[in-house]
């Protein structure tokens, strides 16, 4: 019996093995490129690119995160879509090319977060877990190569807390196109970290790789193949949800004339609205175009119960008028 179990034991831990490597065996973890030129990049103003920091890696060697580096259980495998550097909290963040700060806020598990297009490479750069409480650039500013982005934030301030805080370091990430060509939620997501697919697959690149590189090929790097239902689906399913939710909300709001109801569906939809545009997703802005119809209706209605109003009561006054006289 005793070997019995051994053997089920042996059998197991050898499936779990082999589903590992199967998970991973399309999407292996890429190690770091030649990182010794950082210094000569950013002296040198003829190149295009340039490491986001003018050390990446500390002494004490503390382990730090590769990109395609996966983790997690075979039911749930994440890939990491970026390489992590580590440095001390207040330590400067630079562009790493001339571009276009397209974001510039806060973003739940990354504290501070800065995205910067590069339209002439057909890239963008992401680099996250920066400093919400120190100067941070503003989105829409054009950057040259080298110029200040942010500082690296404090364990608790830069997507960690007091009571779970996040070791210190930037979540450097490269991608194929730029911001605005990918949707705000899903695993395409513009400003992913850890995600299910290869980040490869996704459009994501091994960023000092792409640096030691100090160019893009001719016609550009290839644009991940995507349809638009795969890449836009978590959007599309939102933006549907309260769209019919509005409708319906507006449906039975006019047919049971609860202008509260009514006032309340069209503030909701604007609120809803400007928070998904804020989070940086297509969807917001089709929501604000749908508030917009909504109140449109809404109006109409208003307007129409108004002069129904006011017909009936002349109406009532001309009758009491009529029936008062001898």
């Amino acid at each position: 019996m005793f070997h019995r179990h051994v053997l089920a034991v042996a059998v197991l831990f050898v499936l779990l093995c082999a589903g590992y490597a199967q998970a991973s065996g399309g999407c292996r973890t890429q190690p770091f490129d030649d990182t010794s030129r950082v210094d000569e990049y950013a002296a040198d103003e003829s190149l295009p690119f340039q490491f986001p920091m003018d050390e990446l890696f500390t002494e004490s060697g503390e382990y730090q995160a590769r990109f395609c580096e996966w983790a997690g259980s075979t039911d749930d495998l994440k890939y990491h879509a970026a390489e992590d550097y580590h440095q001390p909290a207040g330590t400067p963040v630079h562009a790493i090319a001339d571009g276009r700060v397209s974001f510039s806020g806060r973003m739940g598990g990354y504290g501070w977060l800065v995205i910067v297009d590069h339209p002439q490479f057909d890239l963008y750069s992401l680099y996250g877990h920066l400093s919400p409480s120190r100067w941070r650039i503003d989105a829409g500013t054009e950057v040259e190569k080298g110029e200040l982005l942010a500082y690296l934030g404090d364990e608790d301030e830069n997507g960690g807390s007091a009571d779970s805080p996040l070791v210190t370091h930037l979540h450097f990430g490269m991608r194929v196109g730029q911001r605005s060509d990918y949707p705000g939620k899903g695993e395409w997501r513009w400003m992913a970290g850890w995600i299910k697919p290869c980040p490869s697959d996704l459009g994501w690149l091994r960023p000092s790789e792409v640096i030691n590189a100090q160019g893009v090929p001719v016609g550009g790097l290839p644009a991940p193949n995507g349809g638009l239902w795969e890449v836009w689906r978590a959007e599309i399913v939102l933006f549907s949800i309260y769209v019919v939710s509005g409708c319906m909300w507006l449906f039975f709001g006019t047919r049971q004339r609860k202008r509260i109801m009514l006032a309340l569906g069209g503030i909701m939809l604007i609120v809803l609205g400007a928070f998904f545009s804020i989070r940086g997703m297509k969807a917001g802005a089709g929501l604000l175009l749908f508030a917009l119809a909504y109140a449109t209706i809404a109006g109409v209605w208003f307007a129409r119960q108004r002069g129904s109003g006011e017909r009936v009561r002349r109406g009532a006054s001309g009758f009491d008028s009529s029936g008062s006289q001898p």
